[in-house]
């Protein structure tokens, strides 16, 4: 009876641990580290695609109008706000012209003494011309005098000293005219200088555009070529691009892109690049490019604004396409895990060009109608258990 009971306890102690075995080993089977591999896979199929370049850019005015004054003062006045539409010839504001109209007044008065003393000294002049006239006259005379022996030798000398005296007074009296024309002259300059001087005091709109920025308020001291109002050309808003160069192939003026301003909230405008730059950034290895709107939003967005520019390519021919998610690279090979009867097989890949969503096309290794690994729960390999399902969780599909 007893050697029944052991055999009894015996059996039931080995069903029990077979049976953990088992659900140990269902367990690690199932959900384990020795469970198959959840993966999504993908199709491999032919098509076109059309590859494009994505970047990061700034908007900016390409006519950017400091306007100030061009010698150093304090503003009067300032007659517009940021935002304010200007014509070109608007009067935006004033520095204070401090002396400046007295001293324009005081040029003026002098000039017009000028012009007086010129009325003055031509008729100095006329007058001195009479003189020497009359000199030569007479001095002709005596001389024929003396010859009929009527006049004396001393007679005849003093009428020639006349002659010359008023000779030396015509030359007197041109030579003070022509000082005179000439302090005119440099009069007249003056103060056209201090009129050109007075109107530059007047800030003045060298074109149409928009009030960007007001630098300075009134009663603000200055110095030359500070500026108090900021100008911009609506018109010549354009997108200051950044690039990498590693993806930057086919990079060129007049492609249509697609502008999203942070201020859209993801809708996108049309464009085109307006031009590469010739240089490109050494520093962060991006090329530049100028990218311009087809028509300008309405209201304009501030200048400085960030925008993401997408420049669209031209299509290529269809080949295979693969998402890069499913290219690995694998002791120094990049290739991706074809599924075969249930199995993984690593086939190494030649790689041509990409799309911004992800799709690569391939030039040698795969043909359309190859299933391939997507994702994947843990790193696979050769020997790897896989079971393919629709989605896995926190990866999008």
């Amino acid at each position: 009876m007893k050697n029944l009971a052991r055999i009894f306890r015996t059996v039931a102690l080995v069903g029990v641990i077979v049976i953990l075995v088992g659900v140990f080993a269902y367990a690690a089977l199932r959900s384990g580290p020795l469970a198959p591999i959840k993966i999504t896979a993908a199709t491999v199929e032919s098509q076109s695609i059309s590859p494009g370049l994505f970047g990061i850019g700034t908007l900016e005015a390409r006519y950017t109008y400091r306007i100030g004054p061009t010698v150093a003062g304090r503003v009067k006045r300032v007659d517009v706000q940021v935002g304010d539409t200007v014509e070109a010839g608007d009067l935006l504001g004033e520095m204070d012209p401090v002396d400046l109209d007295a001293r324009i007044e005081a040029q003026a008065a002098a000039l017009k003494r000028a012009r007086a003393n010129i009325a003055a000294t031509e008729a100095q002049v006329q007058d001195a011309l009479a003189t020497k006239t009359y000199a030569k006259n007479q001095a002709r005379r005596y001389e024929q005098l003396y010859l009929e022996q009527v006049a004396t030798t001393e007679q005849v000398e003093a009428k020639r000293q006349e002659l010359q005296v008023a000779e030396a007074r015509l030359l007197a009296a041109i030579a003070n005219r022509d000082a005179t024309f000439h302090e005119q002259v440099s009069m007249r300059a003056d103060l056209e200088g201090l009129i050109t001087q007075r109107a530059n005091l007047r800030l003045v709109a060298p074109v149409a555009g928009l009030v960007a920025a007001r630098d300075a308020d009134p009663g603000t001291t200055v110095v030359a070529g500070q500026a108090v109002v900021e100008l911009i050309d609506p018109s010549s808003l354009w997108i200051n691009v950044r690039f990498d160069q590693l993806q930057s192939a086919g990079l060129r003026a007049d492609l249509p892109v697609r502008i999203v301003l942070r201020s859209m909230s993801g809708s996108s405008v049309a464009g085109k690049v307006l031009r590469v730059e010739p240089m490109a950034d050494a520093v962060t290895e991006e090329i530049l490019a100028k990218v311009v709107f087809e028509e300008l939003p309405d209201p304009l967005p501030p200048v400085g604004e960030l925008a993401e520019i997408t420049v669209v390519l031209p299509s290529l021919p269809a080949l295979p396409v693969v998402h890069s998610a499913s290219i690995q690279r694998i002791g120094g090979s990049i290739g991706v895990w074809v599924i075969e009867n249930g199995g993984l097989r690593f086939v190494p890949v030649m790689l041509g060009v990409a799309d911004l969503d992800g799709r690569i096309q391939v030039l040698q290794g795969l043909n359309a109608g190859d299933h391939v690994a997507l994702y994947s729960q843990r790193r696979l390999d050769a020997h790897s258990r896989i079971t393919v399902v629709d989605r896995l969780p926190g990866v999008l599909p």
